[in-house]
C-alpha cells in the first residue's frame, strides 16, 4: 500500500482526501487545468503564512535571541530562512474577509504583496487568478475556510516531532509528523490535478512512485542533481527527501533544473519553497533545454528526469551539427535519443544517470536510433534497464522503461560492472488504486531498488531470476542486435514443481475428464426426457 502516515477523519479518509473531496466540490465549472493554480496557490499561501505567525510571536515576545528584534522587520525573517508577509496578506486578514464579495481581489493584492516583500525568491512566482469572474466569491471563501483549518507551518519544536492537527472542531485531534504534513498534501493535490487533467496533467507531474524507483536506485546523497525537464520539481522533492531519510546532510546536495512551460514553472518553484529548498538554479525560458540551454557549463553529479516521450517538436531540424550528438544526430521526429545525449553531456565524469523513456527506445532501429543505441551500449555507458508496468502514468497509455547511464572509469562507484548491463522486468510488479491507474507499493520500489545495488556491490548477493532479473554481457546484447528490451533476457519465470509425478497427473487429469464426460452424457438424456414432455422430439438427434 502507499507509503506514509495519512492524518484520519472520522469517515476514515485521510487528511488529503478530505481536503482534496471539499475542494473538488467548490471547484463546480472551472477546469482542473485552472483549479490547480487556485488551490495550490492557497496551500503556499497558507503555509508562509503560518510560519511566518510562528517567528512573528516569538519576535513579539522579545525573549532569548528575539529581545530587541523588530517583528515588521523583513531581515528578521530573512536571517532565520522564512517570507516575510506582510499584514494585507497574512491568513488572519484574509480569512476574516473570505466572505467578501471582493475576496478574489484581496487574494491577489495579497499574492502580489508577498511577492514584493520577497523579490530574490517569489518575483512574478505566485498565481494572481482570483480576482476572474467565473471564481465564485463564495467558493473562494469556503476554499479558504477549508485551507484555513489545517496549520501548514513547520512546528517550531523541530522536524521530528509530532504534531496535533484538529482539522474540525468536531473531529478528533490526529497525529502526524508536522515536517511532512505540506509536502503530504501538496503532492497529493498535485497528483489528483494530474489525474484529473488526464493527458496534460503529465506535463508537469510524474507519478511519486517511478520517481521513487529513480532515487532509490541513484542513491543521491551529495552533489549536483539536476533535471533539464523538471516539471513541478518531483525529481528534487524525492531526492531531498532521500538524502532526509537516510540521515544525511540537505545541504549537502544542490539541484540544477530547466522548464520551458512558465505555469508549471511556477508550479516548481512554489513546491521547492514550501518545502525550504533552494529554486535559485531553476531557469525557465520558452524554447527549452535543446534550443536554449540554461546551464551550459554543467557537469551534474545526477541527472534524474522524466522528459516528454517520442517528441517530434523539439527543434531538431535547427540542430543537426550540435556537438552534444557524440553518439549519433538525433532523428527530427522523435527527441528521445536527443534527450539520452544531452543527459550524458551534462554528466560528471563519475555521475550517474537515470531516467524516463518509451519502451520504443529500446528497440528502434528507425532513423539511426538503433546505432545511436549500439553506440551507447559499445561504449559502456548503459548501467541498467527497468521494464515498467503499464498504467503508471496518468497522461499517457505508452509503455515505459528506466534507463539508468554511467562511465566506467576514474573510480566510478556508480560503475562497478564493466561490460555488462543489468536488466530488470518489473512490468508484472504494483497495484491499482482505481481503474486507471497502477502504483508500486514499498516492497516493489524495495525489491527493484535492491536488485540493483546488490549487481553493483562487489561481493554482493546478486542472482538472476528468470522472469525478473539478468546481467547480460555486451556480447550477449549484440546477439539480439542491442535490441534492450528486458523480456529478451530475463526470459519467462520457471513454473513451480508441485511435486506431483507427471504419470500421476495425467492419471488423475484423465479420470477428471472421464467423470465430466459421463456427467454430460446424463445431462444430455435429461435435457431430452424434458422437451419430450413440451412436444419436442429429439430421440433422433445424436
Amino acid at each position: 500500500m502507499p507509503k506514509g502516515k495519512q492524518a484520519k477523519t472520522q469517515n476514515n479518509d485521510s487528511l488529503e482526501q478530505k481536503l482534496w473531496k471539499t475542494a473538488d466540490k467548490l471547484r463546480k465549472n472551472i477546469d482542473a487545468a485552472e483549479y490547480k493554480h487556485i488551490v495550490l496557490g492557497l496551500i503556499f499561501l497558507k503555509y508562509i503564512s503560518d510560519a511566518f505567525e510562528q517567528l512573528h510571536e516569538k519576535l513579539m515576545a522579545q525573549e532569548g535571541n528575539y529581545e530587541f528584534a523588530d517583528p515588521e522587520d523583513p531581515d528578521e525573517y530573512k536571517a532565520e530562512n522564512v517570507f516575510f508577509v506582510p499584514e494585507v496578506a497574512r491568513w488572519s486578514t484574509l480569512q476574516g474577509q473570505a466572505k467578501q464579495p471582493t475576496i478574489g481581489q484581496l487574494v491577489d493584492e495579497a499574492m502580489e504583496a508577498i511577492e514584493q516583500a520577497n523579490p530574490k525568491a517569489l518575483k512574478g512566482i505566485l498565481p494572481k487568478v482570483y480576482g476572474q469572474q467565473k471564481l465564485d466569491p463564495a467558493s473562494l471563501g469556503g476554499l479558504i475556510d477549508m485551507i484555513g483549518s489545517v496549520n501548514l507551518a513547520q512546528s517550531p519544536k523541530g522536524p521530528n516531532e509530532q504534531l496535533e492537527l484538529e482539522i474540525d472542531p468536531v473531529e478528533p485531534k490526529t497525529e502526524l509528523r508536522q515536517a511532512d504534513l505540506l509536502g503530504q498534501v501538496y503532492e497529493y493535490f498535485l497528483g489528483q490535478f494530474a489525474l484529473a487533467e488526464g493527458k496534460k496533467g503529465g506535463q508537469f507531474y510524474t507519478p511519486e512512485a517511478v520517481v521513487r524507483v529513480l532515487v532509490e536506485m541513484l542513491e543521491p546523497y551529495q552533489g549536483r542533481v539536476f533535471d533539464p525537464c523538471c516539471g513541478s520539481g518531483g525529481m528534487f522533492v524525492q531526492s531531498e527527501k532521500f538524502v532526509s531519510h537516510h540521515q544525511g546532510r540537505l545541504d549537502d546536495i544542490s539541484i540544477y533544473g530547466q522548464e520551458s512551460n512558465e505555469t508549471t514553472y511556477k508550479l516548481c518553484r512554489m513546491n521547492l519553497a514550501i518545502r525550504g529548498i533552494d529554486s535559485s538554479n531553476i531557469r525557465w525560458n520558452p524554447e527549452g533545454s535543446f534550443l536554449n540551454d540554461a546551464h551550459k557549463d554543467l557537469k551534474a553529479d545526477f541527472v534524474i528526469a522524466n522528459p516528454p516521450f517520442n517528441d517530434s517538436d523539439w527543434g531538431g531540424d535547427l540542430l543537426r551539427q550540435d556537438g552534444r550528438w557524440k553518439y549519433g544526430v538525433p532523428p527530427v521526429g522523435n527527441a528521445n535519443f536527443a534527450w539520452v545525449q544531452h543527459f550524458l553531456y551534462h554528466l560528471a565524469p563519475t555521475g550517474a544517470a537515470g531516467f524516463v523513456l518509451s519502451n520504443g527506445s529500446l528497440s528502434s532501429n528507425t532513423s539511426g536510433e538503433g546505432e545511436i543505441r549500439r553506440a551507447l551500449v559499445e561504449a559502456d555507458l548503459v548501467d541498467c534497464i527497468v521494464m515498467l508496468p503499464t498504467q503508471l502514468f496518468y497522461n499517457t497509455g505508452i509503455p515505459a522503461c528506466l534507463w539508468f547511464l554511467s562511465r566506467y572509469k576514474n573510480g566510478n562507484k556508480n560503475r562497478n560492472r564493466k561490460g555488462e548491463v543489468l536488466f530488470i522486468d518489473a512490468s508484472e510488479l504494483g497495484y491499482m488504486v482505481n481503474r486507471r491507474n497502477r502504483t508500486f507499493s514499498d516492497e516493489d520500489i524495495q525489491r527493484i531498488s535492491d536488485t540493483y545495488h546488490e549487481w553493483k556491490r562487489d561481493g554482493g548477493d546478486y542472482k538472476d531470476i528468470k522472469g525478473f532479473c539478468k546481467s547480460a554481457t555486451l556480447a550477449d546484447i549484440e546477439k539480439h542486435n542491442f535490441v534492450l528490451t528486458p523480456g529478451r533476457y530475463v526470459g519467462i519465470p520457471d513454473e513451480e514443481d508441485d511435486g506431483v509425478p507427471f504419470d500421476e497427473k495425467m492419471a488423475a487429469l484423465t479420470a477428471e475428464l472421464a467423470a465430466q464426460m459421463k456427467e454430460a452424457e446424463a445431462l444430455d438424456k435429461e435435457i431430452k426426457v424434458q422437451l419430450a414432455k413440451v412436444g419436442f422430439d429429439l430421440e433422433g438427434i445424436t
